[in-house]
């Protein structure tokens, strides 16, 4: 890396696909695009049945809703900028919209982390205390909650693009991966980035680190109480309302864990493996999660009947 002819805030990031695959970007980028569509398509059905219909304004739905809502804003961060490297070959990104797009990307995974810890309450709640759920969650303390995720995600992420434009780059720096992430950025620069580096780490302390370890300690919570259950169908009727979000925490921690574990091993070794887990690191949970919920969920389910019944009786 040339620093000497950099400016902060002036570089040209190249953004990287899967390497030694290039010539075949356009066949290997179908999947992937395939997945986008379907994650946007899914979502966006997700948040109109909680919209429109009545019974699924539940605190259960509406993080649902706000689950939904995340991974449209992943996609939204995400796509353009893999469309543009797949399909019009276009590398280039100036240091502004990457810094942009590194904020949006970091803050809608946040904003999900912390929308998958208000479920795993919710359901603690409402395992623990059925009778009071409505009054212990109502929608005002849901806007609530809702309102605090997403206040934290901006306030943990804000630091970082600032900090960045004090930092000095060569002209031109290739990325590691399809779109702009913190760290990716930092191991880039040439200037000193140990206050970058403790800001990254402490805003994952304080989201994914946090909302993980409490996740953890709500299922815990939540095995005690239905242990408490004396009847075997009832234990088994309460741990059913939880398969669901617990599938879509697997979903979500595993390509993280799975990633950072192949980045310790020495991703330089298999290039285009660390490319494909980081595009499953954002691609996946957005997909998996519509699927995951209209397969399990029968409210979900029937909500989809009735506006499909609904539409046929209008057209005929």
């Amino acid at each position: 890396m040339f620093c000497n002819t950099s400016t902060p805030g002036h570089s040209t990031f190249l953004l990287t696909g899967f390497p030694g695959l290039e010539a075949s970007h356009h066949w290997v980028s179908i999947p992937i695009n395939l997945i986008c569509v379907v994650s946007i398509l899914g979502n966006s059905v997700i948040l109109f049945l909680i919209r429109t219909d009545p019974a699924l304004h539940e605190p259960m739905f509406i993080f649902l809703s706000m689950l939904a809502a995340s991974d449209l804003g992943l996609c939204a961060s995400t796509f353009p900028t893999m469309v543009r490297l797949f399909w019009l070959g276009t590398r280039e990104l100036p240091f502004d919209f990457c810094a942009a797009q590194m904020f949006f990307i970091h803050a809608f995974t946040y904003v999900e982390s912390g929308v998958l810890l208000a479920m795993a309450f919710d359901r603690f709640i409402a395992i623990r205390d059925p009778l009071h759920y409505a009054t212990i969650l109502p929608h005002s303390a849901v806007a609530k909650v809702g309102a605090a995720v997403l206040v934290r995600a901006i306030l943990l992420n804000l630091p970082g693009p600032i900090l960045l434009r004090r930092l000095i780059f060569p002209q031109i720096s290739t990325l590691s991966h399809c779109y702009c992430l913190h760290c990716d950025l930092v191991g880039l620069a040439c200037s000193d980035t140990r206050i970058n580096s403790l800001v990254g780490l402490v805003s994952i302390l304080l989201s994914l680190g946090l909302d993980s370890s409490l996740i953890m300690l709500s299922y815990a919570l939540i095995l005690r109480t239905v242990l408490g259950i004396a009847s075997p169908g009832e234990r088994l009727k309460a741990l059913n309302t939880c398969v669901s979000h617990l599938c879509i925490v697997l979903i979500f921690y595993l390509p993280k864990l799975g990633l950072s574990v192949l980045h310790r091993v020495e991703k330089h070794s298999y290039p285009v493996l660390a490319v494909l887990m980081a595009n499953l690191h954002f691609l996946v949970p957005p997909f998996m999660n519509p699927v995951v919920y209209c397969i399990k969920s029968k409210q979900i389910r029937q909500g989809f009947l009735r506006r499909f019944q609904q539409k046929r009786v209008d057209i005929s």
